[in-house]
């Protein structure tokens, strides 16, 4: 029972630590801090690949477990809380999911107001004083 209720608390740490990497996260893309975001998505790969090795490890030793193991009202609470630790981090991750889209939205809009802005510039006056977009160099002649 030790190891296996070792190797769940383990989990739940990374775990905890994995939703504090999250919040910093969104705080990084709201500040637009391309580096430190860089260098959390490398911590947050490393330690997404340890609860995953972590998940194995207790998946063999609960299957080796027996039954009245599996029943323990102490277990079955810390399977509870590590479910309960990954739904959070499920939501989490679509939060800063959302922020990234809303942030590249706001890039494109962005984009294309600096685009027409620039188009206005170019525009010109024919002789009738209608405008006219594109440059005047074409057309003249010594």
């Amino acid at each position: 029972m030790l190891e296996l209720k070792t190797t769940i608390t383990a989990q739940n740490t990374n775990l905890q630590e994995l939703q504090q990497i999250l919040e910093t996260e969104l705080h990084l893309i709201s500040s637009r801090d391309a580096e430190a975001l860089i260098s959390l998505l490398n911590t947050k790969e490393t330690l997404l690949a340890t609860i995953q090795e972590q998940d194995l490890v207790i998946s063999k030793i609960y299957s080796r477990a027996s039954q009245e193991l599996k029943d323990n009202p102490e277990i079955t609470s810390l399977f509870d809380d590590a479910k309960e630790l990954v739904s959070q981090c499920k939501f989490r991750t679509q939060i800063n999911q959302t922020a990234v889209e809303q942030g590249q939205l706001r890039l494109e809009h962005l984009r294309s107001l600096l685009l027409e802005s620039r188009a206005k510039e170019s525009m010109t006056y024919d002789r009738s004083g209608k405008t006219r977009g594109g440059s005047t160099s074409g057309g003249i002649s010594a």
